[in-house]
């Protein structure tokens, strides 16, 4: 492998299910759209070769065939995943199925905590609160497919649940005090995030001022001037599309 990724006219096209946990907010998608949009702004600034299909878990709508795309991606969602809902445990049994396929797939806040519980692990609300704005994770392994390479990566986050003890084949890559497995590796094939490489910051912020009371006073003021920091999310969208696109 060189030391740089693959073009885009060098890359097979790919067709990714993006698996819609949740929704943004109707008085904010108008400003923001959804999360499948989001992420395919994201992904296609990247890697244009990467095509896209939607499914919104939550209405039902589940791929009859997990081989309808090369690759999946569970979104985030204002659920957790421990609540008592029919589309949650259907997507822990398609997120296990993927995994037991050894599918391609990616997992964001929500999806990364329904990956990890539906493999093992144990995902609590955590006694450290709520993790909004920019934070750091450190990296601890550099897998080949994280080009470019980086010692630590910032994301914008927003999250009460943390993933507590991972399953037992994850690896983990990255990590912080306030949420030590915030990027993880499972096999050659599941890459899961707790921050949200798709977020602006605009949205961020919108999100934090719709929270506040629930945030808290602290962590608000501090989530918003977090976001005077530089964001890595280009950077995780190369790593993504590499981990999927096998580079």
């Amino acid at each position: 492998m060189g030391s740089q990724p693959l073009s885009a006219k060098n890359r097979a096209a790919m067709r990714v299910g993006i698996l819609q946990c949740g929704s943004v907010a109707a008085d904010l998608s108008p400003t923001f759209g959804d999360y499948p949009q989001m992420f395919q702004q994201l992904l296609s600034a990247v890697s244009p070769t990467l095509e896209f299909r939607r499914y919104d878990l939550t209405a039902g709508s589940f791929p009859e065939s997990l081989t309808a795309c090369e690759g999946w991606l569970f979104t985030g969602s204002r659920w957790s995943v421990y609540d008592d809902a029919a589309w949650i445990r259907r997507a822990g049994e398609l997120a296990a199925r993927l995994h037991a396929l050894g599918r391609p797939t990616v997992g964001i806040c929500f999806g990364h905590q329904l990956i990890a519980d539906a493999l093992g692990g144990r995902v609590e609300k955590a006694p450290q609160g709520w993790g909004v704005g920019v934070h750091a994770t450190h990296i601890q392994i550099q897998p080949e497919w994280m080009i470019p390479a980086h010692d630590k990566l910032s994301l914008l986050v927003s999250h009460q649940d943390q993933v507590i003890v991972p399953p037992p084949d994850a690896q983990w890559l990255a990590g912080n005090a306030f949420c030590r497995y915030g990027v993880m590796q499972i096999a050659d094939h599941i890459l899961t995030f707790q921050g949200h490489p798709e977020f602006s910051k605009d949205y961020s912020r919108a999100l934090m001022k719709r929270r506040r009371s629930d945030i808290g006073e602290q962590a608000y003021r501090a989530g918003l001037a977090s976001l005077a920091l530089d964001v890595d999310d280009r950077i995780a969208a190369q790593w993504i599309a590499n981990f999927l696109q096998g580079v």
